[in-house]
């Protein structure tokens, strides 16, 4: 885990798409959108979900590099969206210490911001969030993780 993660949040597919599509209940009236602007990668997952929910043909992204494995570096935007984002939704998987989400902002100004989780560093950055975890959390996705065989407790107790 980064420096200073004491704890691991795993998350599987059916939680997540159980959680994005409470956030498209969120959102219902808060539309109509134009179309929604995917944050790439984590975002692009709950997008799909949501742009389902919500009827949304138009599915754009804004490509922002920040995490290499769970090491977060500085933000680059690697390709952006015109505009200033006013009618559109943005959706991201989650806005950890507001980095990301500050840029995407500044990109887009006027757009509706939401995630399907929020640590309280960047939740001021977000209009709309379903779970909020705590800052020193961790949180595994579905898409950056694989189940493996983990011996019992018994067994790893025992130093089997």
């Amino acid at each position: 885990m980064t420096d200073g993660m004491a704890r691991g949040f795993p998350v599987y597919w059916e939680e997540l798409h159980r959680n994005a599509r409470a956030l498209a209940w969120r959102l219902v009236d808060q539309g109509p959108f134009k179309g929604i602007v995917a944050v790439t990668r984590g975002g692009m997952v709950p997008a799909a979900i949501i742009a389902r929910e919500l009827g949304i043909r138009v599915v754009d992204t804004i490509c922002v590099s920040s995490y290499d494995h769970q090491q977060q570096r500085e933000p680059q935007v690697l390709k952006g969206v015109e505009g200033d984002g006013e009618g559109w939704l943005i959706i991201d998987d989650l806005v950890d210490t507001g980095r990301t989400a500050g840029i995407v902002r500044a990109h887009l100004p006027k757009a509706h911001f939401a995630t399907v989780y929020a640590k309280p560093a960047g939740r001021p950055l977000v209009d709309t969030f379903i779970t909020e975890v705590s800052q020193d959390t961790w949180i595994y996705f579905p898409w950056d993780v694989e189940p493996q065989f983990v011996q019992p407790i018994v067994e790893r107790k025992r130093g089997a």
